[in-house]
């Protein structure tokens, strides 16, 4: 670790700007919108199976959009990229805070959820992949702090405004911190990272077929279920989280508890995520990065003291720790880096859609009268099932710098 702490102190601007896109993010991530659902509800006079129906319908818009802007990176300056991600991610926080009409609801959220899960984490690590080749698994992995400070800090901020004041300011304010920070953006030098920039930007004929090329190659095949899986799993326990403890008779408060268990583990595996890419190389990690998450839920379906719930969330934080800078670093390993942000936007187009698809299909469930075993056995089925897929990676050759094309 102390070659990693040498590595950030000599690289600390990229890495920082690396770092405050993740942790910006957060405003559009399904952990801070959940903080509204409630008062949501309560405004607009809906049920939450119908605020949840349309949270889906505009994670899949915004999933779709990411196809068609996620190339910008690529041949686009960092600041303006990030600049107008930062103005919409705003607009849309203070739209939602000032709405009384569902139809505002609708696109603010698609907004949100666009520039915040979507852009600005992949912004963050695209630039970061280009930027650096040797230490890239540190960096990435650094820049993965920014959702981990994001947890920590945040939901109680913003708890604390609603319990205060009420949701209205609290979201508002949200974006109006965003437009405060858009006056730094102005006058901060990211020209370091506008140095591996396409000179051209692609058609949407070239970028149709760049997708297709993507799409029936035998990298996606491997790379896309296992990278996809966690966002699914994961998306979904903690949306019905306290449905869940409800069922299996938890303490919410002790639960809640054990969340900052989660945190801590994550950020830890953050790190060592990345120091363990830059050895191992994230293509042999790859193959088993989804092992503690499997225990984990199934520690969940059949442990019924709360020490399941403490197990579960442990693990998953590992496995979500090292997920981030796994995923990204894969893509650079595998398709070089000369399209990374086309290649990336398609990923995370299937990875914010399956957000979506997570809580829809585990409310179904829900719905059903499946009990909380058979839930979770499920899903740890369904990862299992990733996780054999990805021992294919091994026969991949990774590509090398100078090749670096699609």
């Amino acid at each position: 670790m102390l070659e990693f702490y040498r590595f950030i102190r000599q690289n600390l601007k990229p890495l920082s700007y690396g770092w405050l896109l993740t942790f910006l993010s957060s405003f559009g991530q399904t952990y801070l919108i959940s903080l509204y659902v409630v008062h949501l509800v309560k405004a607009f006079s809906i049920t939450e199976g119908e605020f949840g129906a349309v949270y889906a319908v505009c994670t899949v818009i915004s999933s779709i959009v990411m196809l068609s802007i996620g190339h910008t990176v690529d041949h686009i300056s960092v600041k303006k990229v990030s600049f107008f991600t930062i103005l919409v991610l705003a607009i849309c926080c203070i739209l939602l805070g000032l709405s009384y009409h569902l139809a505002f609801i609708f696109i603010a959220l698609i907004g949100m959820r666009l520039c915040g899960q979507g852009m600005l984490s992949h912004i963050s690590f695209t630039i970061l992949s280009k930027y650096f080749d040797k230490d890239r698994g540190k960096a990435i992995s650094f820049s993965t702090l920014g959702f981990s400070i994001g947890e920590a800090i945040l939901p109680l901020l913003i708890v604390s405004i609603i319990t205060f004041y009420d949701w209205r300011t609290a979201m508002t304010g949200s974006g109006v911190l965003l437009l405060i920070y858009l006056i730094r953006l102005k006058f901060t030098d990211l020209s370091h990272f506008n140095k591996q920039l396409n000179a051209s930007k692609p058609s949407s004929k070239s970028l149709f077929k760049d997708f297709f090329e993507i799409i029936k190659d035998k990298r996606f095949l491997i790379i896309m279920p296992t990278s996809i899986v966690i966002s699914f799993t994961v998306t979904a326990v903690i949306f019905y989280q306290y449905f869940f403890i409800e069922q299996k008779g938890w303490s919410a408060t002790l639960y809640a508890g054990f969340f900052t268990v989660y945190a801590i583990t994550r950020l830890l595996f953050s790190l060592f995520g990345g120091v363990w890419v830059d050895r191992f190389t994230a293509k042999t990690l790859f193959r088993f990065y989804l092992i503690p998450i499997i225990f984990g839920l199934i520690a969940f379906a059949f442990i019924n003291s709360i020490i399941g719930a403490l197990i579960f969330l442990m693990l998953m934080g590992v496995t979500v720790g090292m997920s981030g800078t796994i995923k990204t670093a894969v893509l650079a390993e595998l398709y070089g880096v000369k399209k990374l942000g086309t290649i990336r936007s398609l990923f995370t187009m299937f990875m914010v859609f399956s957000t979506a698809l997570g809580p829809l299909l585990v409310g179904i469930m829900i719905d059903y009268g499946l009990s909380i075993t058979l839930i979770m056995s499920s899903l740890a089925g369904f990862v299992f099932l990733c996780l054999l897929n990805a021992q294919r990676i091994a026969s991949i050759p990774r590509v090398k710098p100078d090749l670096s094309q699609i």
